[in-house]
Protein backbone atom coordinates (compact mmCIF):
# COMPACT_ATOMS: atom_id res chain seq x y z
CA UNK A 1 0.00 0.00 0.00
CA UNK A 2 2.76 2.46 0.92
CA UNK A 3 4.16 2.52 -2.64
CA UNK A 4 0.86 4.04 -3.79
CA UNK A 5 0.50 6.49 -0.90
CA UNK A 6 1.69 9.53 -2.87
CA UNK A 7 0.59 8.36 -6.33
CA UNK A 8 -2.04 10.34 -8.27
CA UNK A 9 -5.59 8.92 -8.45
CA UNK A 10 -5.47 8.84 -12.25
CA UNK A 11 -2.28 6.77 -12.22
CA UNK A 12 -3.68 4.32 -9.70
CA UNK A 13 -6.87 3.97 -11.77
CA UNK A 14 -4.72 3.20 -14.83
CA UNK A 15 -2.93 0.47 -12.87
CA UNK A 16 -6.26 -0.92 -11.67
CA UNK A 17 -7.67 -0.91 -15.20
CA UNK A 18 -4.56 -2.69 -16.44
CA UNK A 19 -4.85 -5.41 -13.79
CA UNK A 20 -1.72 -4.31 -11.91
CA UNK A 21 -3.65 -3.51 -8.72
CA UNK A 22 -6.26 -6.03 -7.58
CA UNK A 23 -6.13 -5.69 -3.78
CA UNK A 24 -7.58 -3.36 -1.12
CA UNK A 25 -7.01 0.37 -1.66
CA UNK A 26 -6.61 1.59 1.92
CA UNK A 27 -3.57 3.85 2.20
CA UNK A 28 -3.47 4.74 -1.49
CA UNK A 29 -3.48 8.29 -2.91
CA UNK A 30 -3.25 10.17 0.39
CA UNK A 31 -5.60 13.11 0.59
CA UNK A 32 -8.02 11.89 -2.07
CA UNK A 33 -11.49 10.50 -1.47
CA UNK A 34 -12.36 6.89 -2.23
CA UNK A 35 -15.78 5.53 -3.17
CA UNK A 36 -17.96 2.45 -2.82
CA UNK A 37 -20.15 1.20 -5.68
CA UNK A 38 -23.70 0.00 -6.19
CA UNK A 39 -25.00 -0.66 -9.72
CA UNK A 40 -28.71 -1.42 -10.16
CA UNK A 41 -31.26 -1.61 -12.97
CA UNK A 42 -33.01 1.71 -13.60
CA UNK A 43 -36.34 0.41 -12.27
CA UNK A 44 -34.76 0.19 -8.79
CA UNK A 45 -32.68 3.36 -8.99
CA UNK A 46 -35.19 5.79 -7.51
CA UNK A 47 -35.85 3.61 -4.47
CA UNK A 48 -32.13 3.22 -3.87
CA UNK A 49 -31.51 6.95 -4.34
CA UNK A 50 -34.16 7.57 -1.70
CA UNK A 51 -32.49 4.99 0.54
CA UNK A 52 -29.18 6.87 0.35
CA UNK A 53 -30.92 10.13 1.24
CA UNK A 54 -32.55 8.58 4.29
CA UNK A 55 -29.32 6.89 5.42
CA UNK A 56 -26.56 9.45 4.82
CA UNK A 57 -24.22 8.08 7.50
CA UNK A 58 -23.86 4.65 5.92
CA UNK A 59 -24.57 5.75 2.32
CA UNK A 60 -23.20 9.29 1.77
CA UNK A 61 -23.78 9.78 -1.95
CA UNK A 62 -20.96 11.30 -4.04
CA UNK A 63 -22.32 10.82 -7.58
CA UNK A 64 -24.98 9.05 -9.63
CA UNK A 65 -24.30 8.07 -13.25
CA UNK A 66 -26.51 8.57 -16.28
CA UNK A 67 -28.53 5.48 -17.19
CA UNK A 68 -26.37 2.98 -19.05
CA UNK A 69 -23.23 5.09 -18.77
CA UNK A 70 -19.93 3.89 -17.35
CA UNK A 71 -18.59 7.45 -17.20
CA UNK A 72 -18.66 9.94 -14.34
CA UNK A 73 -19.07 13.72 -14.51
CA UNK A 74 -18.00 15.00 -11.11
CA UNK A 75 -15.68 12.87 -8.97
CA UNK A 76 -13.24 11.63 -11.64
CA UNK A 77 -12.16 12.33 -15.19
CA UNK A 78 -11.67 9.58 -17.77
CA UNK A 79 -13.17 6.99 -15.42
CA UNK A 80 -14.78 3.68 -16.34
CA UNK A 81 -17.08 2.36 -13.64
CA UNK A 82 -16.86 -1.17 -15.08
CA UNK A 83 -13.05 -1.36 -14.98
CA UNK A 84 -11.64 1.08 -12.39
CA UNK A 85 -12.37 -0.83 -9.16
CA UNK A 86 -9.74 -3.46 -8.25
CA UNK A 87 -12.43 -6.05 -7.60
CA UNK A 88 -16.20 -6.27 -8.06
CA UNK A 89 -18.96 -8.47 -6.75
CA UNK A 90 -21.99 -9.61 -8.73
CA UNK A 91 -25.17 -10.48 -6.82
CA UNK A 92 -28.07 -12.32 -8.45
CA UNK A 93 -31.29 -12.43 -6.42
CA UNK A 94 -29.30 -11.68 -3.28
CA UNK A 95 -26.68 -14.39 -3.81
CA UNK A 96 -23.04 -13.53 -4.45
CA UNK A 97 -22.31 -15.34 -7.72
CA UNK A 98 -18.78 -14.14 -8.39
CA UNK A 99 -15.93 -11.65 -7.96
CA UNK A 100 -14.27 -10.06 -10.98
CA UNK A 101 -11.55 -7.53 -11.80
CA UNK A 102 -13.86 -5.92 -14.38
CA UNK A 103 -17.58 -6.23 -15.10
CA UNK A 104 -17.80 -5.20 -18.76
CA UNK A 105 -19.36 -8.56 -19.65
CA UNK A 106 -22.29 -7.90 -17.30
CA UNK A 107 -23.00 -4.29 -18.30
CA UNK A 108 -26.53 -3.35 -19.39
CA UNK A 109 -28.03 -0.26 -20.98
CA UNK A 110 -30.43 0.17 -18.05
CA UNK A 111 -27.76 0.20 -15.31
CA UNK A 112 -27.41 3.17 -12.96
CA UNK A 113 -24.26 3.51 -10.85
CA UNK A 114 -24.15 4.99 -7.35
CA UNK A 115 -20.77 6.13 -5.97
CA UNK A 116 -20.84 6.28 -2.17
CA UNK A 117 -18.31 7.85 0.21
CA UNK A 118 -15.80 5.55 1.93
CA UNK A 119 -14.10 5.70 5.32
CA UNK A 120 -10.73 5.03 3.65
CA UNK A 121 -10.98 8.71 2.67
CA UNK A 122 -10.46 9.99 6.21
CA UNK A 123 -7.57 7.67 7.04
CA UNK A 124 -4.88 10.02 5.72
CA UNK A 125 -6.33 12.74 7.98
CA UNK A 126 -6.17 10.31 10.93
CA UNK A 127 -2.55 9.49 10.14
CA UNK A 128 -1.64 13.16 9.84
CA UNK A 129 -3.22 13.72 13.27
CA UNK A 130 -1.10 10.93 14.75
CA UNK A 131 -3.96 8.44 15.06
CA UNK A 132 -3.26 4.74 14.61
CA UNK A 133 -4.76 2.96 11.57
CA UNK A 134 -4.09 -0.69 12.31
CA UNK A 135 -5.05 -2.34 9.02
CA UNK A 136 -2.66 -0.02 7.18
CA UNK A 137 0.08 -0.93 9.67
CA UNK A 138 -0.64 -4.62 9.07
CA UNK A 139 -1.10 -4.30 5.28
CA UNK A 140 -4.52 -5.91 5.24
CA UNK A 141 -8.17 -5.02 4.69
CA UNK A 142 -10.21 -3.17 7.31
CA UNK A 143 -12.48 -5.42 9.43
CA UNK A 144 -16.21 -4.87 8.80
CA UNK A 145 -19.20 -6.22 10.71
CA UNK A 146 -22.95 -6.60 10.31
CA UNK A 147 -24.84 -4.87 13.13
CA UNK A 148 -28.30 -4.62 14.67
CA UNK A 149 -28.53 -0.91 13.73
CA UNK A 150 -31.58 -0.64 11.48
CA UNK A 151 -31.41 1.57 8.40
CA UNK A 152 -34.40 3.71 7.49
CA UNK A 153 -36.32 1.81 4.78
CA UNK A 154 -37.04 3.31 1.35
CA UNK A 155 -39.23 1.58 -1.21
CA UNK A 156 -37.92 -1.95 -1.63
CA UNK A 157 -34.75 -1.34 0.36
CA UNK A 158 -34.38 -2.21 4.05
CA UNK A 159 -31.91 -3.87 6.42
CA UNK A 160 -29.13 -3.18 8.93
CA UNK A 161 -25.98 -1.10 8.88
CA UNK A 162 -22.49 -2.51 8.36
CA UNK A 163 -19.63 -0.86 10.27
CA UNK A 164 -15.86 -0.74 9.88
CA UNK A 165 -13.64 -1.02 12.95
CA UNK A 166 -10.30 0.52 13.89
CA UNK A 167 -8.79 -0.27 17.32
CA UNK A 168 -7.36 2.83 19.00
CA UNK A 169 -5.46 3.62 22.18
CA UNK A 170 -7.80 5.37 24.59
CA UNK A 171 -5.92 8.66 24.33
CA UNK A 172 -6.51 8.78 20.55
CA UNK A 173 -10.26 8.17 20.55
CA UNK A 174 -11.39 11.76 21.08
CA UNK A 175 -9.03 13.00 18.36
CA UNK A 176 -10.34 10.36 15.94
CA UNK A 177 -13.92 11.42 16.63
CA UNK A 178 -13.09 15.07 15.94
CA UNK A 179 -11.11 14.36 12.75
CA UNK A 180 -13.72 12.06 11.21
CA UNK A 181 -16.66 14.12 12.43
CA UNK A 182 -15.53 16.89 10.08
CA UNK A 183 -16.10 14.60 7.08
CA UNK A 184 -19.78 13.54 6.97
CA UNK A 185 -19.63 12.84 3.20
CA UNK A 186 -17.30 9.91 3.93
CA UNK A 187 -19.30 8.52 6.90
CA UNK A 188 -18.29 11.09 9.53
CA UNK A 189 -17.96 10.30 13.24
CA UNK A 190 -18.16 6.81 14.79
CA UNK A 191 -21.52 5.26 15.66
CA UNK A 192 -20.18 3.18 18.57
CA UNK A 193 -17.09 3.13 20.77
CA UNK A 194 -15.88 0.30 22.96
CA UNK A 195 -18.90 -2.02 23.15
CA UNK A 196 -19.34 -4.25 20.07
CA UNK A 197 -22.10 -6.31 21.70
CA UNK A 198 -24.24 -3.18 21.99
CA UNK A 199 -24.55 -3.12 18.19
CA UNK A 200 -24.94 -6.86 17.75
CA UNK A 201 -21.31 -7.90 17.15
CA UNK A 202 -20.75 -11.15 19.03
CA UNK A 203 -17.13 -11.85 18.08
CA UNK A 204 -14.87 -8.87 17.42
CA UNK A 205 -12.16 -11.23 16.15
CA UNK A 206 -14.34 -12.63 13.35
CA UNK A 207 -15.36 -9.86 10.94
CA UNK A 208 -18.11 -10.47 8.39
CA UNK A 209 -16.08 -8.72 5.70
CA UNK A 210 -12.40 -7.81 5.40
CA UNK A 211 -9.63 -9.07 7.68
CA UNK A 212 -9.03 -9.54 11.38
CA UNK A 213 -6.58 -7.03 12.86
CA UNK A 214 -4.63 -6.97 16.12
CA UNK A 215 -6.35 -5.34 19.09
CA UNK A 216 -3.70 -4.60 21.67
CA UNK A 217 -4.14 -4.45 25.43
CA UNK A 218 -5.66 -1.16 26.45
CA UNK A 219 -7.04 -0.38 22.99
CA UNK A 220 -10.67 0.43 22.26
CA UNK A 221 -12.57 -0.81 19.19
CA UNK A 222 -14.13 2.15 17.36
CA UNK A 223 -16.87 1.61 14.80
CA UNK A 224 -17.77 3.80 11.82
CA UNK A 225 -20.69 3.49 9.35
CA UNK A 226 -19.54 1.57 6.28
CA UNK A 227 -20.31 1.69 2.56
CA UNK A 228 -20.63 -2.10 2.52
CA UNK A 229 -24.06 -1.54 4.10
CA UNK A 230 -25.76 -1.70 0.66
CA UNK A 231 -24.37 -5.20 0.12
CA UNK A 232 -26.04 -6.30 3.33
CA UNK A 233 -29.24 -4.66 2.06
CA UNK A 234 -29.00 -6.36 -1.35
CA UNK A 235 -28.77 -9.76 0.31
CA UNK A 236 -32.07 -8.97 2.06
CA UNK A 237 -33.92 -7.41 -0.90
CA UNK A 238 -32.66 -9.90 -3.54
CA UNK A 239 -32.90 -7.85 -6.76
CA UNK A 240 -32.52 -9.69 -10.06
CA UNK A 241 -28.96 -8.38 -10.44
CA UNK A 242 -26.69 -5.89 -8.69
CA UNK A 243 -23.01 -5.08 -9.00
CA UNK A 244 -20.91 -3.70 -6.14
CA UNK A 245 -17.26 -3.26 -5.27
CA UNK A 246 -15.63 -6.06 -3.31
CA UNK A 247 -15.28 -4.82 0.30
CA UNK A 248 -12.12 -2.75 0.69
CA UNK A 249 -11.49 -2.55 -3.08
CA UNK A 250 -12.49 1.03 -3.77
CA UNK A 251 -12.61 3.58 -6.59
CA UNK A 252 -10.12 6.41 -6.06
CA UNK A 253 -11.59 9.76 -7.04
CA UNK A 254 -10.04 13.05 -8.15
CA UNK A 255 -11.76 14.79 -5.24
CA UNK A 256 -9.58 15.90 -2.35
CA UNK A 257 -10.78 15.00 1.12
CA UNK A 258 -10.70 18.64 2.17
CA UNK A 259 -13.50 19.29 -0.33
CA UNK A 260 -15.73 16.84 1.53
CA UNK A 261 -15.54 18.59 4.89
CA UNK A 262 -18.38 20.69 6.24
Amino acid sequence: MTEYYNMSPRKVRELVRGGMITGPTSGMCAGYAQANLVVLPRELAYDFLLFTQRNPKSCPLLEVSDTGSRKLHHIARDADVARDFPKYRVYERGTLTGEYTNVERFWRDDFVSFLIGCSFSFESALLEAGVTVRHIEESCNVPMYKTNIACTPAGLFYGNMVVSMRPLPQDQVAKAVLVTGEMPKVHGAPVQIGDPEAIGIKDIHTPDFGDRVTIRRGEVPVFWPCGVTPQNILMEVKPEIAITHSPGHMFITDVKNVELKY
